[in-house]
């Protein structure tokens, strides 16, 4: 007789709970071998994009095409039997079927005939793409209406006269009942997701572009999607947190940019207790300081009356920005800023400032609502906007539901199969040495400071409004937005009181953390990967926040292949900087490649014209072996379930657990 094994009043407990999901030795069993086969597949591809900056119409447009993963499978699939217009025809059909679909139908003459051809085309490539995948996890992928007949078609394949005519009765039958465009956009649909496993979004989803309202409602709708906090994105979550000051800094840089389609159109909120109490405290300032940026169209649209207005805002809520800030600063001293309270060091008779021993002539000086004597005190009628803008921020439900989601799939950074994605740095010394931090009476550095910074970060949403907790936690996301050294800020300063009051740009220089010249060194970046449990050939440190400027001759691989730098660059005022578009990082089963692209050419044309974006690849890391689901993350998961299964096997067996027929 075999000898038992022991239990664990734990393990007992747990395998009970484990037996209602797997009553019987052949539910067990059986779901053992499904995981144990789901190892063997090959790994999935993940795709790696960073600071999007509201730029919705560009990364729809890459988000659909993978950064080229699904035009790479079109060519592989047909190069040798559709001519290039037509493949290009196919991969934008890909992208916006709706749309495309729409635009092809008057073109078409025998549109019947072209519903036939093109439904052979996607399920061909349905199949090649879904290849990777276990049959029951494309199932569940299937849209409701339409599962029983995409999986027929998927799986059902030529080899015989009666299985061919039996696929060719389900095309037909879906053409002549009018469902074909329908079957279209949901085999369309099924590319693009398995085209990508899981995406990366590496921080700054916020500010600068038109919609970013619209890139957080492609995000929650993504089947598999984790977000790494960039500053833009802090500042917008201590906004709806309702931090007074992070709401003046949301507007101060919308009004500036002249963006205010998504705080207006976008979430609803709306700025007329500002423009009204900006119209009557500031009529007669000078406010050219204050100008709003305009390009491109807006430059001729915009009326001088409403650039007045603009320029009028932006003042208003400025200098109620610079006093909440000037709070903070006092309030927590331990963030050691006192250097940046500035509205008291103005000298109004002299027109200047001295600032780090120097001092500058100011452009402005004409505050009506600062009392010199008390400089950081709002005066009653600036606390009673702000209170309503801040209400209005909180109140917006879908500001909320897209912060919550920020907040769910979201952390300062993530480790996901052996690669540290974090946004902007990890704060260090000219020596290499991490930065610390004293908060809360404790130091802390690397990877314990951003473990830290997460806790805070969470504070200041899901403590109850109005205490101490909650206090605390939204002036540390002010700190994680512009303090000094900030992991996602990472420069010694934000001189937005210099660039709005001081002409001489030199005192707009906003010094990078040592970890900005350090990260091109090799022992630098293990040290860092060490610091979070990292170590190994194909193990990577993945950055966005730093265009890298690509026109200069830039790289963005840094210490020798161990960090790459992925700033999206979709942001139009960056791309001066940059030269290109940016880049984003397609990691899968055989290789890891960084894509450079070009800038966008807008969604209209690029359905009429079949434009893609033009990018190029640069395949810097070949796997020895293709990696399988086993070597990753929910590989090792997996595994630990088919342990515990195993478990539940022998607690079976032995008879301390019985089945439940």
């Amino acid at each position: 007789m075999n000898q038992h094994r022991s239990y664990t009043p734990e393990e007992l407990r747990y395998l009970s709970l484990l037996s209602r999901m797997y009553p019987t030795v052949r539910a067990a069993g059986t779901e053992i071998i499904n995981l144990q086969a789901i190892l063997n597949l090959p790994k999935g591809c993940e795709h790696f994009i960073s600071d999007v900056h509201g730029e919705h119409e560009a990364f729809l447009h890459i988000l659909n095409s993978c950064s080229g993963v699904v035009r790479e499978r079109i060519d592989l699939l047909f190069s040798d039997s559709i001519p290039k217009a037509q493949r290009e025809q196919l991969a934008t059909l890909i992208y916006y079927p709706k749309e495309k679909l729409e635009q092809l139908k008057p073109q078409i003459q025998d549109l019947d005939e072209w519903y036939r051809i093109t439904l052979h085309r996607l399920i061909a490539l349905a199949r090649l793409v879904t290849e990777r995948y276990s049959r029951s996890k494309v199932r569940k992928a299937l849209p409701e209406d339409f599962a029983y007949i995409l999986e027929e078609l998927l799986y059902t394949h030529g080899e015989t006269q009666d299985k061919k005519g039996y696929f060719e009765n389900i095309i037909a039958t879906i053409i002549e009942i009018g469902l074909a465009p329908d079957v279209i956009a949901a085999v369309c649909e099924l590319v693009k997701w398995a085209a990508v496993d899981h995406l990366h979004l590496v921080g700054d989803i916020f500010d600068r572009g038109p919609r970013a309202d619209i890139i957080m409602d492609s995000l929650l709708k993504h089947h598999s999607v984790d977000i790494q906090w960039g500053n833009h994105d802090i500042l917008w979550m201590g906004a709806a947190s309702g931090s007074r000051t992070l709401v003046a800094t949301v507007l101060a840089n919308s009004i500036h940019y002249n963006n205010l389609e998504v705080v207006e159109t976008g979430y609803g909120i709306s700025l007329r207790p500002l423009s009204v109490f900006a119209n009557e405290a500031y009529k007669h300032c000078d406010v050219s300081r204050f100008a709003v940026k305009l390009t491109g169209d807006d430059a001729a649209s915009v009326t001088q009356k409403e650039q007045l207005l603009s320029a009028r805002m932006h003042k208003a809520i400025t200098v109620m920005l610079f006093k909440l800030e000037g709070q903070k600063i006092l309030r927590h001293p331990e963030y050691g800023m006192e250097d940046r309270l500035l509205l008291d060091k103005i000298d109004y008779e002299n027109k200047c400032i001295t600032i780090g021993g120097v001092r500058y002539p100011l452009e402005d000086t004409d505050f009506p609502t600062v009392d010199p004597a008390d400089p950081y005190a709002l005066t009653p009628e600036e606390e009673a906007v702000i209170d309503q803008l801040t209400a209005s921020f909180r109140h917006s439900e879908k500001l909320q539901r897209h912060v919550r989601f920020l907040y769910s799939k979201g952390s300062l950074y993530k480790i996901y199969n052996g690669n540290l994605l974090f946004h902007g740095c990890i704060p260090m010394d000219e020596k290499g040495d991490f930065l610390a931090f004293r908060l809360d009476g404790t130091e802390r550095r690397g990877k314990d400071f951003l473990d830290y910074c997460d806790v805070a970060a969470r504070q200041a949403y899901y403590y109850k409004l109005g205490t101490a907790e909650r206090m605390l936690g939204m002036d540390f996301l002010w700190f994680l937005w512009a303090g000094r050294n900030s992991p996602i800020f990472g420069r010694d300063r934000m001189t937005t009181f210099e660039r709005r009051l001081i002409a001489d740009e030199s005192a707009w220089t906003e010094p990078k953390n040592a970890y900005y010249t350090l990260y091109e060194d090799p022992e630098i970046c293990d040290k860092i990967l060490r610091e979070f449990g990292l170590e190994g050939p194909h193990c990577h440190i993945i950055n966005g926040h730093v265009p890298v400027k690509a026109k200069k001759g830039e790289s963005p691989i840094k210490g020798g292949g161990k960090l790459i730098v992925i700033d999206g660059g979709f942001c139009k005022a960056y791309q001066s900087t940059s030269g290109i578009a940016g880049y984003t990082l397609i990691y899968n089963s055989r290789s890891l490649r960084i894509v450079a692209h070009q800038p966008f050419v807008g969604r209209t044309r690029a359905i009429r014209e079949n434009y893609d974006i033009s990018s190029s690849t640069n395949l810097f890391e070949r796997m020895e072996d293709r990696q399988k689901i086993l070597e990753t993350d929910t590989g090792r998961d997996l595994q630990k379930r088919i342990d515990d299964l195993r478990l539940l096997l022998d607690a079976y067996r032995d008879g301390v657990v019985t089945e439940d027929h």
